[in-house]
């Protein structure tokens, strides 16, 4: 499972994540918005959820016991960071300004291309979905102060913790409002803040259970209770929201049935929270060999999945344009080859273009 350093059943979840959450914007952008009971919502929703918990995990395993961290150990992180995030969200900002009826705003172009948007002004994105890779950048320099206090003052790390999860519960409970439509509060939603904790979540996993084993049928249960209760958990939904929403009726069944701020918020969030880091600890700690059949592909998804998110919604707008203009499409064609085509481009873009720059991140200095 961990061959030529990588580790492997991490991309077969990660590469399912990304898979999910494209599944869930071209099934919304092609047929209207799914139940937020549905399982394909709850997967579009929490896919980037659990790609902050991956990437608090992976950074732990590649880098906990190399890095002091001292100015060097530093340098080299952030360079093999830049390297691997930075062109990518280049192409897909300058992509997503090509796009019909785009139009280019200079200072949030300025903001999205020095990755600065992600600190000062985390939703000014431009390309669909790079609100994520703001918060990921943020993460980054959380992640020194991790490895540097659990080495050297477990104390303060814990005080870390004890404040990342206090703005979980501030945003989950007090800044997030149930009673509003979720495209009201996006910015808080975005914030970085609001979604430290999963990163920190990946990390602890890996800080906690790095020196134990756990036998098959453990992580395979830790998996299917996680899964399970994340396709049927049933929604609880505040007597405030109820409240609001019985204002008007027609709110009211666009709020129950379509605002995703019911996922995210209270109670529903702690749940969904805790399933996508029981699914991440038991991917971890799987030690099950798949059959080549199952683990190529797989595994391929896992390795594109930064292209798989970035440029399906480009993809998406460019055939829907096509589909309007010149040739016109049945929405399930639309659909299905809108899939394979963000499939096949990323694959060239993560063997042409990502790749060369990971082998420049991963060059040592003369």
């Amino acid at each position: 499972m961990k061959q030529s350093g990588r580790l492997h059943n991490l991309d077969y979840l990660r590469g399912l994540a990304a898979s999910g959450i494209m599944i869930y914007h071209y099934s919304m952008w092609t047929n209207g918005h799914a139940d937020i009971d549905s399982f394909i919502c709850r997967v579009g929703v929490y896919g980037v959820s659990i790609f902050y918990v991956l990437s608090g995990l992976t950074l732990f395993v590649v880098y906990q016991d190399r890095m002091i961290p001292s100015f060097g150990d530093l340098k080299d992180f952030f360079k093999k960071r830049i390297l691997r995030i930075f062109p990518l969200l280049w192409l897909a900002t300058l992509a997503t300004l090509l796009l019909p009826g785009a139009k280019m705003n200079l200072s949030e172009l300025i903001l999205n291309l020095s990755g600065l948007f992600g600190f000062v002004a985390w939703d000014q994105y431009i390309a669909l979905g790079s609100w994520s890779i703001g918060n990921e950048l943020v993460f980054y320099v959380f992640f020194p102060l991790f490895v540097l206090t659990t080495k050297r003052s477990v104390m303060s790390f814990w005080l870390i913790v004890a404040a990342i999860i206090g703005f979980f519960v501030y945003y989950s409970f007090c800044a997030i409002d149930e009673g509003e439509l979720l495209r009201g509060q996006w910015k808080n939603y975005v914030n970085p803040l609001n979604q430290v904790y999963l990163f920190l979540g990946g990390y602890i996993i890996g800080w906690a259970t790095q020196k134990i084993k756990f036998q098959s049928w453990l992580s395979l249960g830790l998996i299917a209770c996680g899964f399970l209760l994340f396709a049927f958990y049933p929604l609880f939904i505040s007597s405030q929201a109820n409240e609001a929403s019985n204002q008007n009726a027609i709110v009211l069944a666009s709020m129950l049935k379509e605002n995703t701020v019911h996922l995210i918020a209270g109670w529903n969030r702690i749940v969904f929270s805790i399933c996508c880091l029981m699914v991440c600890l038991g991917f971890y700690k799987l030690t099950i060999e798949l059959p080549k059949i199952l683990h190529h592909p797989l595994s391929f998804l896992g390795e594109a999945s930064y292209s798989v998110y970035l440029l399906h919604p480009i993809i998406y707008t460019w055939l829907f344009w096509f589909s309007a203009n010149y040739y016109i499409m049945p929405k399930n064609v639309l659909l299905l080859f809108s899939v394979a085509a963000t499939f096949v481009l990323s694959y060239f873009v993560y063997n042409y273009f990502e790749k060369v720059f990971m082998k420049l991140g991963r060059k040592k200095a003369v």
